[in-house]
């Protein structure tokens, strides 16, 4: 069985009529021209989300924060998924499990239940493991864990040093810290954020 966060397609593959659902540009038709759009996007969004202090442990900005990531590209972003994937929690738990995630990373903030660094690990295993989003979810939690340690006054991750978004060896060892914290085991993740 294969990993569906391992799932990868190459940069020349067309885009399947149901991958293009929701999609805005036109002119998209394959996986690389896709990936071109979206890291633009995702550009802009990061310019807007440290142009100033911002609430990162509220629903309604996570919820604005994948709408500035993705919106010039899918006409959902920002809104949680509604179906069924084989990764994440069902589509009706996505928002009581993000509200837990958001109320448990207060706590651990203003009890300093952790270290800044595995507050963020666990902030962004959980929610990665919530999948809120049809798409994107990875690169979501990412910018987010990265907020939230500027907030906690801590640098951002270095994340392997590379881009996760394409298969690897980097996104494989990043795929196995995620797959040991299901298991209550943060340590690779917390050493593969600052490898």
């Amino acid at each position: 069985m294969t990993d569906p966060l391992l799932e990868q397609d190459d940069a020349a593959t067309p885009l399947t009529p149901e991958g293009r659902e929701g999609l805005i540009p036109s002119y998209i038709t394959l996986r690389r021209e896709l990936n071109a759009a979206e890291q633009a996007n995702i550009v802009e969004a990061e310019e807007w989300a440290y142009s100033r202090k911002r609430d990162v442990l509220s629903e309604q900005f996570l919820k604005s924060l994948h709408k500035r990531m993705f919106g010039r590209v899918w006409r959902w972003a920002g809104d949680f998924r509604q179906t069924e994937r084989n990764i994440g929690v069902d589509p009706f738990r996505i928002a009581i499990g993000l509200r837990n995630l958001l109320d448990d990373c207060r706590y651990w903030i203003e009890y300093e239940t952790y270290p800044p660094d595995e507050i963020a690990a666990r902030f962004h295993h959980r929610l990665v493991y919530i999948h809120p989003f049809p798409n994107g979810n990875g690169r979501h939690a990412r910018l987010a864990t990265d907020l939230l340690l500027v907030k906690l006054g801590c640098p951002r991750f270095s994340w392997g040093r590379v881009n996760l978004v394409n298969a690897g060896e980097t996104r494989q060892t990043y795929v196995a810290a995620l797959r040991a914290a299901d298991n209550h085991d943060i340590g690779p993740l917390l050493q593969f954020v600052r490898s």
